[in-house]
């Protein structure tokens, strides 16, 4: 397949990808039948197959099938007709969907408990070097030069995911408008090959396919997500409503499960384990060293640029309860920059669409019998490391204020 193919090939695929699917809505939430979750093939799918491997979902008597999907817009589409019970899922993506901006307004599906924080990175291509990495001052000259020869292009997931806002706040904080540029949306496995081919400039997706861009001398890390905010919320277990009402029990046996396999990976040891798992063809099939680097908090830059070690901030997923509890003041940031952006027009009903869209109650409820330890921080101020942003969920008109109009 020559570049050319392979292009309109690819860039179809993640067009029609993109189109909410409104058919009718399966039932298959009876007592009994089996639970389907969803993955994506990302490192932070780990809670999710590791419970599966680990047999932790038999454990609770649970008859689950873990099943691969090829993008974002596929897990949507199959969360909302309920072809999908549960799946490993973008943070925001429940909130993009139920505001119309990737999907149909009003359409619900719902927040269960958190699966990771962190982990995410920024991937530019090694004409942008200047930038190196975190360097806000270098990416403007950097991109700047790009536009003699071409209009600059960058990839998120999907349409106000968590990469989708990652990559405009970081364009902002570097001084790029985001219309000066190109956003295109790709699925995360696909990522290297299209930088490979020269799709696109940069692109913001989950690990591996930041090292394994660096493995293949492809791109460089300019930006890990935990230096943009520090322990920000990444994938969440996502469910389907009727399956949620339905076969709540279910659930919180389902929510039990991953807690217990999220635990298991906070250590050390057990990530090296997992990490040949995850890379096996059936999972996210990516070299096991390039998952394990990172999930060790070992980051190979790439462009010259050596090595970075996290200490206390890479990929998390449990850190005692701090990690799995879903904030209701995250969904009304990611909310905020939504309108920031211009994704919305007018601000949304903030609170109320994080009470109806997080189950807050019920992660309490399962955590309660596990005997995890629930947060007291949620709805309190906190601050955005990469432009030290404080943000009040209580005031998110006051908050907005401080920028311009996108």
């Amino acid at each position: 397949m020559d570049r050319k193919t392979f292009l309109k090939t690819t860039l179809g695929v993640a067009a029609t990808a993109a189109l909410p699917f409104f058919g009718e809505t399966r039932h298959a939430e009876a007592a009994g039948a089996p639970i389907r979750i969803g993955f994506i093939a990302l490192t932070d799918c780990a809670p999710v197959v590791m419970a599966q491997q680990l047999g932790l979902f038999k454990k609770y008597g649970l008859n689950v099938e873990v099943t691969k999907e090829a993008s974002w817009a596929n897990i949507r589409d199959k969360l909302i007709t309920g072809e999908l019970s549960a799946a490993h899922c973008l943070f925001g993506m429940p909130f993009s969907v139920y505001t119309g901006i990737g999907g149909r307004p009003g359409t619900e599906i719902k927040i269960a408990m958190m699966l990771n924080s962190n982990g995410q990175a920024i991937t530019l291509d090694k004409r942008l070097a200047g930038a190196g990495y975190g360097n806000l001052a270098g990416v403007r000259p950097a991109i700047n030069a790009l536009r003699k020869t071409e209009t600059p292009t960058f990839a998120m997931t999907f349409p106000g995911g968590t990469h989708d806002v990652w990559l405009r706040y970081w364009l902002a904080a570097a001084g790029i408008g985001q219309n000066s540029v190109k956003i295109i949306t790709i699925p995360p496995p696909q990522m290297v090959a299209n930088m490979k081919v020269g799709n696109m400039d940069g692109y913001c997706v989950g690990e591996p396919w930041n090292g394994l861009a660096v493995k293949q001398n492809i791109g460089f890390t300019h930006l890990a997500t935990q230096d943009l905010w520090k322990d920000h919320p990444e994938k969440a277990l996502v469910v389907n409503s009727q399956f949620a009402a339905s076969r709540r029990d279910d659930l919180k046996k389902v929510m039990k499960a991953i807690l217990e396999a999220a635990a298991y990976l906070d250590n050390l040891d057990n990530r090296r384990k997992s990490a040949a798992t995850l890379g096996s063809t059936a999972f996210v099939n990516a070299p096991a060293d390039v998952i394990d680097a990172r999930l060790e908090g070992v980051y190979h830059l790439g462009a010259g640029l050596g090595d970075k070690q996290f200490k206390d901030d890479y990929m998390l997923f449990s850190k005692r309860g701090q990690v799995s509890f879903p904030r209701k003041s995250h969904a009304i940031w990611f909310m905020t920059q939504y309108v920031r952006f211009g994704l919305l027009k007018s601000a949304p009903d903030y609170a109320g669409i994080a009470n109806r869209l997080i189950l807050q109650d019920l992660y309490k409820e399962v955590a309660a019998e596990l005997k995890i330890p629930v947060p007291q921080d949620d709805m309190k101020p906190f601050i955005v490391k990469l432009d030290r942003a404080k943000f009040n969920p209580k005031n998110p008109a006051a908050y907005l204020k401080q920028y311009p109009a996108a």
